[in-house]
């Protein structure tokens, strides 16, 4: 299956036209509110996945982790004499042709872990449902938590708020301070421009000095080619990726309406359409952009996960401990 961008809707005009999806007559809805990222109740089943983090990974909460360089010649912290129980196989022979004394090599093996947080601030995020929160709305949430779950064990989360460019880059930090100010930029998005994922994707090449975990909150509204010509920098230097494809009901099934209008959220351009009529073949368009992200993600290594407004956004914490949990047995 090759990748391509979605197949439009009649008359589409303008990036994601007819995926940013469905005003439908609701121009007069109630402003969304904007709770806290991180309230309280959800903070309790937080604390439950803290729990549920150990049995996904053996020391998960230690805050230190397995280095992806072990063995590297940037790994090397030290040399120490031998001492009898010590393992042979790190015995350095080189060094004892030298000085006929026998000295193990020592390496760093545990480090930091960098999480680099890239959420997608474009005009198509902020698409509500009836009763649901915006898709970016979500992706906050998500990355917020993340960012909380990061520093909980002494690790690292940086921040990039992304559009057609990268918008805001917030370097890496473990602090309690940094998470405040990590949630603030969160907190004042207002997504309003138009998308271009792999270009901000490219941009972050230079930005994202140390190796580590690359998480993407988004609905990829895009061109899937260009995509992962983009994130191709970062397989190659062997960065984890997860995808976080952030998705409302209404986009997947098309809401029964006899007529609707359909608003580009980045361009503001303007369709008229009978649902009825482009149903099924936009429940098939919207699967197969779905379908070719996985599969092509599947391809890479890189992991792929659907995201809905209308779960739980912890639901998505869940998704992100399982993938990192694959990855650390792999290592």
């Amino acid at each position: 299956m090759s990748s391509s961008t979605p197949p439009p809707l009649p008359k589409p005009t303008g990036t994601g036209a007819a995926l940013s999806l469905l005003q439908l007559r609701r121009q007069a809805r109630a402003k969304e509110p904007s709770p806290s990222l991180l309230n309280v109740q959800e903070l309790e089943r937080f604390e439950n996945l803290l729990l549920f983090a150990r049995a996904v990974v053996e020391g998960y909460f230690s805050g230190k982790h397995k280095s992806p360089y072990r063995g590297s010649a940037a790994e090397f912290a030290d040399y120490k004499e031998y001492t009898p129980g010590d393992e042979l196989s790190r015995l350095d022979w080189r060094v004892y042709g030298r000085t006929r004394r026998l000295y193990l090599r020592q390496f760093e093996e545990e480090t930091d872990m960098t999480v680099y947080l890239m959420v997608d601030i474009s005009g198509s995020m902020r698409y509500a449902g009836e009763k649901r929160p915006s898709k970016y709305l979500l992706a906050a949430k998500i990355a917020a938590a993340l960012a909380y779950l990061m520093m909980a064990q002494s690790d690292k989360a940086a921040l990039v708020l992304f559009a057609q460019r990268v918008m805001q880059f917030l370097a890496p930090g473990g602090t309690r301070r940094h998470l405040h100010r990590l949630v603030t930029e969160l907190e004042r998005v207002r997504p309003a421009l138009t998308t271009g994922i792999a270009g901000a994707v490219q941009e972050c090449n230079a930005l994202f000095k140390k190796r580590g975990r690359i998480v993407i909150l988004s609905d990829f509204l895009d061109d899937t080619t260009a995509l992962f010509d983009a994130l191709a920098q970062f397989v190659h230097r062997k960065f984890e990726i997860l995808l976080l494809q952030i998705v409302d009901p209404d986009e997947l099934n098309l809401p029964a309406f006899n007529a609707a209008k359909f608003i580009d959220l980045e361009t503001a351009e303007t369709v008229q359409v009978d649902p009825d009529e482009i149903r099924a073949s936009y429940r098939a368009h919207i699967q197969q952009h779905i379908d070719t992200l996985a599969h092509e993600a599947d391809l890479r290594r890189i992991q792929h996960r659907l995201v809905d407004t209308q779960r739980p956004y912890l639901d998505a914490i869940e998704a992100y401990l399982g993938f990192r949990g694959r990855n650390e047995r792999q290592r």
